[in-house]
């Protein structure tokens, strides 16, 4: 009888316009899927399923009885609970999905409802780096553009912003922001020392964020005893200039003196042979 009362409500439910609902969750977490029960509905049978990637019964409630043994992957990690909802945990991250949940009423009347679960991993803390850009002609005298880039490893569908202590978030384009916020320039003066940016990460259920001062890699950068790659190039191009151009002169100088010796080895035999012994 049940098996029947199940293949009839499956057949109605092929019939029924589906009222689709989204639901999040995290890797671990616990989520709800939540049946909505219109007022005045009094539910006689429900039947939860997961529909992709493969159908399966989920959960089942008959004439005041719930039934959550049914073989699928959610097996020993599902609760129907008193008012229908269906509870899944721990999640993981194979549960995305789309689930339906059939309702029934005395009169026999059907409402069907279609939720689709979408599970994501917790954000993991994001690192920043500083990259101090080089001074140009046109930057302002004791002022340092910096590039901070944030990054999150093994990380999907995370949104990247930037915030300055004591102000509003940086959203503006005009604030230098690129490659979808991973990338903040800024352009920092002696009165930045204790300005502290901070990325924040998210995704729709989880969050973090790491905090930065800037202007640290700035002193550093600038130190005394410090050296850009500029000033090595500066010093280092004309002292190996200097030793290549010695070097080929030592090289011209040897050439000549071997030169020279091999004339006079030459001469000198060349005499010898031609001496007329005395008598």
């Amino acid at each position: 009888m049940a098996r029947w009362i199940l293949q009839s409500l499956l057949l109605w439910e092929a019939l029924l316009p589906a009222v689709w609902a989204q639901v999040q969750g995290r890797v671990g977490g616990s989520v709800l899927l939540e049946a909505e029960v219109p007022p005045g509905f009094r539910v006689r049978e429900a039947i939860w399923r997961s529909l992709w990637p493969s159908e399966k019964l989920v959960a089942t409630f008959f004439h005041g009885a719930a039934e959550i043994l049914y073989d699928s992957r959610f097996l020993g990690r599902t609760q129907l609970h008193s008012n229908l909802s269906l509870e899944i945990r721990p999640l993981e991250q194979g549960d995305s999905g789309n689930f339906s949940v059939l309702l029934a009423d005395i009169r026999g009347q059907t409402k069907s409802q279609t939720l689709q679960l979408t599970v994501y991993e917790a954000v993991s803390r994001p690192t920043v780096q500083v990259f101090i850009a080089v001074s140009g002609g046109t930057q302002p005298p004791r002022t340092c553009q910096v590039f901070l880039s944030c990054v999150v490893p093994n990380s999907s569908e995370v949104t990247y912003s930037w915030q300055r202590k004591d102000a509003a978030e940086l959203g503006n384009p005009q604030q230098g922001l690129f490659t979808d916020n991973q990338v903040l320039r800024i352009t920092l003066g002696p009165g930045d020392e204790d300005t502290v940016y901070s990325c924040i990460v998210s995704n729709p259920v989880s969050w973090d964020a790491v905090t930065v001062t800037p202007w640290e890699s700035c002193i550093q950068n600038t130190e005394p005893g410090e050296k850009s790659y500029k000033d090595i190039l500066l010093v280092a191009v004309p002292i190996s200039l200097l030793l290549l151009l010695a070097g080929i002169l030592s090289i011209w100088h040897c050439a000549l003196c071997s030169g020279k010796k091999r004339r006079n080895s030459t001469s000198n035999h060349v005499t010898t042979e031609t001496e007329t012994p005395s008598v």
